[in-house]
């Protein structure tokens, strides 16, 4: 099973939840693929057994050796990146997209394109079992395309080391890099919590996901928070056809297990939070696809 585990908006709790069910299941494959702003990484602390570099994009470089001052890059740059400074052209790093038709336009060769190489894929051992991580460095781009890295892997690592059940923490929000996490998957859960903001985020994840026809499970964190908007919120999945399966309270025992590294069920498997993530598993593991 490849299940994903999302969230319309960032603050729900997905990670802790993802981590929670790594720890019930055991012998997984855990992916983070919010690469962007991983941090499981954090929380259970893998071996890096693998390191590959992930080039997301290029930038175009200036030989001032070479160049002529001809303007022709400037006159043809749609992203107005190339521009002339005290009488020397000059090509802006954040305005470039790496198109490379400088490079390939300019009459004498004097621009070239050099990769945007500080991003990089993890893989190793957990104490759960195999884990698979990237980090998109910070200005860098194409998250999506290193998601996917990321899934090949994690099913590479699935394959290898015959742990039939891939956990993957999405990313938030329901852009490129979401759509890389969901893609083919077996299952997908959205984590929402009661305000009006979660309320309209979990409406926009959901159709994104039935895009894919994609079975949806939705779990309510911190319901108690805001018990008439959880209201809300599961009278809208039941109008949907979604099956909520489980309502979660907050509970100050998530930060603490934060702090120390755990997931709530290594901290304490018999606290009411712990028994209630591990019913909402069960359901999710026993439910067809």
């Amino acid at each position: 099973m490849e299940l994903a585990v999302i969230s319309g908006k960032g603050g729900t709790g997905k990670s802790s939840i993802s981590a929670s069910f790594a720890t019930l299941e055991g012998n997984v494959v855990l992916a983070d693929c919010d690469v962007d702003a991983a941090n499981l990484y954090l929380l259970f602390n893998p071996l890096k057994e693998e390191e590959n570099i992930f080039v997301g994009a290029y930038k175009a470089k200036i030989d001032y050796n070479k160049c002529t001052g001809c303007s022709l890059c400037i006159d043809f740059c749609r992203f107005d990146a190339i521009s002339t400074v005290n009488g020397r052209v000059e090509i802006s790093e954040i305005n470039c997209d790496g198109c490379f038709l400088c490079s390939r336009i300019c009459p004498v060769n004097a621009i070239s394109m050099t990769a945007s190489n500080k991003s990089r894929l993890y893989s190793g051992k957990f104490r759960y079992g195999r884990m698979v991580y990237g980090i998109l460095a910070p200005g860098e781009e194409n998250s999506g395309k290193l998601v996917s890295m990321v899934r090949n892997k994690a099913k590479e690592e699935s394959e290898r080391n015959g742990k039939c059940n891939i956990i993957l923490d999405g990313p938030p929000g329901t852009g490129c890099p979401v759509i890389s996490t969901i893609t083919g998957v077996d299952k997908v859960v959205i984590v929402t919590e009661p305000t009006l903001s979660g309320l309209s985020d979990l409406e926009r994840s959901v159709e994104l996901v039935k895009i894919f026809n994609l079975k949806i499970f939705v779990i309510i964190n911190k319901y108690d928070l805001n018990p008439s908007v959880a209201d809300q919120i599961e009278t809208l999945c039941l109008k949907k056809g979604i099956a909520v399966v489980g309502r979660l309270p907050f509970d100050e025992n998530i930060i603490k297990a934060m702090v120390l590294r755990k997931s709530i069920i290594e901290l304490n498997p018999e606290l009411e939070i712990s028994k209630k993530i591990n019913m909402i598993w069960n359901r999710i593991k026993n439910q067809e696809k």
